[in-house]
C-alpha cells in the first residue's frame, strides 16, 4: 500500500506538470518552434544533470539516449500543433496516441521488452480503452485558436540583419499561420498523432535495458532496475538530437534562424517543468509499472491541458463543445481509475 501511495502521488505530480508545461509559452510568439525546442531541451538536460548528481551519477547507458532522440523528433512538431489546433486539443490527441503506443508496448512486450502483467487484466483493458476513447471524443471538440498570440511578430536575428542592411521589417509568418482553417486543423491533428506515437516509443529503450538486465548473454547484464538512473541518459539524447536538428535548420535557413527573444525564459521554464514531470513518471514506474502509469499519465495530462485551453485560454466555446468536453472528461477520469484499480 505504501508503494501504491508513492506511485499514485508521483502520477498526480507528473500529470499536473506535463499538462501545464506549455502554459508559459502559450501566448508567446515562437515562429516555427525550432529555437523554442532547442532552449526547451537545453533546460531539460541541465535539470537532468542536477538530478544525476543527486543520484550519485549512476552508470550511463548510451542506448537509453535513443529514447531521447525519438522524443526530440516528435517534439519538433509541438509548436505547429499548438498553433494549428490549440494547446488543449493538441495535447489530448498526442496524449491518446502516446497512450496507445506506450501501453501496448508494455502490455504485449513489443520491441523485445518483457510483457508486464497486472492482477486484474480486464480492468486494465477497459481503463486503457476508455482513456483512448476519450481522446477520440475530444477530437470532435472545435477550438478557437489565435494564430498570432503576441505583439512580437519579428524574429530577433532576422529583424536586426534586415534593419542593419537598410531593408524593412521581415515578415514572421509561419506556414501554419497562413493556410486555411480546415487544412490547418487536419495537419495539426495528423502531426499530433505522429508526435504521440514517437512520445509513446521514447521509453522503450529503457524498458529494453531493464528487461535484459538479468540475461547473462546480454550487454546490459547487471543494469539497474531503478528507472530514475536512466533519466540523464535519455535527456542527453534529447539535447543532442535537438542540437543537431537546430543546426540543420540553421543551415537550411542560410544561417538566418528565426530567434524570438521573448521565448527564451518561458521555453526554459517549460523544459524545467517537463523534466521534473519525467522524474515523477519514472518514479511512478518504479512503484507501479509502465502498463499502469501510461494510461493514467497520458490521459491525465491531456485533461489538465484541456482545462487550461478551455477555461483559461478560451479555446473551447459554445454549449455543444462544452458538453462534448465534459463527456470526454468523465470518460478519461473513469478510464484512469479503472487502470489504477487493475493493480490492486
Amino acid at each position: 500500500m505504501t508503494d501504491l501511495a508513492y506511485g499514485f502521488a508521483a502520477n498526480v505530480v507528473a500529470v499536473l506538470l506535463y499538462g501545464s508545461n506549455f502554459v508559459p509559452v502559450k501566448r508567446i510568439e515562437m515562429g516555427d518552434g525550432m529555437f523554442f525546442q532547442w532552449v526547451n531541451c537545453a533546460a531539460i538536460v541541465l535539470v537532468s544533470k542536477v538530478g544525476d548528481l543527486l543520484l550519485h551519477s549512476p552508470k550511463f547507458h548510451p542506448f537509453a539516449m535513443l529514447g531521447g532522440v525519438i522524443w526530440a523528433t516528435g517534439n519538433i512538431a509541438v509548436v505547429p500543433i499548438v498553433k494549428a489546433i490549440g494547446l488543449g486539443l493538441g495535447v489530448l490527441i498526442w496524449g491518446s496516441s502516446s497512450l496507445l503506443m506506450g501501453w501496448a508496448t508494455s502490455k504485449f512486450g513489443w520491441f523485445g521488452i518483457t510483457a508486464q502483467e497486472v492482477s486484474k487484466p480486464l480492468l486494465n483493458y477497459c481503463g486503457a480503452g476508455l482513456c483512448l476513447l476519450s481522446g477520440m471524443i475530444f477530437f470532435f471538440v472545435k477550438t478557437d485558436v489565435e494564430t498570432h498570440p503576441c505583439l512580437e511578430s519579428t524574429p530577433l536575428l532576422i529583424d536586426r540583419r534586415g534593419h542593419a542592411s537598410g531593408f524593412g521589417p521581415v515578415s514572421s509568418e509561419f506556414w501554419i499561420d497562413v493556410i486555411g482553417p480546415k487544412t490547418r486543423r487536419f495537419i495539426g491533428c495528423l502531426l499530433a498523432v505522429v508526435s504521440g506515437l514517437l512520445y509513446g516509443s521514447s521509453f522503450t529503450p529503457i524498458l529494453y535495458i531493464k528487461s535484459h538486465s538479468s540475461s547473462r548473454d546480454s550487454m546490459f547484464h547487471g543494469a539497474s532496475l531503478y528507472d530514475l538512473d536512466y533519466v540523464y541518459a535519455q535527456c542527453s539524447g534529447i539535447f543532442l538530437a535537438s542540437t543537431v536538428y537546430f543546426l540543420i535548420y540553421c543551415a537550411a535557413m542560410n544561417n538566418k534562424p528565426r530567434v524570438y527573444s521573448r521565448a527564451i525564459l518561458p521555453g526554459f521554464l517549460s523544459g524545467v517543468m517537463w523534466t521534473l514531470a519525467t522524474y515523477c513518471w519514472f518514479l511512478a514506474n518504479n512503484y507501479l509499472s509502465a502498463v499502469i502509469t501510461f494510461p493514467i499519465i497520458t490521459a491525465g495530462y491531456g485533461l489538465v491541458a484541456a482545462l487550461w485551453g478551455s477555461l483559461v485560454f478560451r479555446e473551447v466555446r459554445g454549449f455543444g463543445n462544452c458538453s462534448v468536453f465534459i463527456l470526454a472528461s468523465c470518460v478519461v477520469l473513469t478510464g484512469s481509475f479503472l487502470t489504477a484499480f487493475s493493480k490492486l
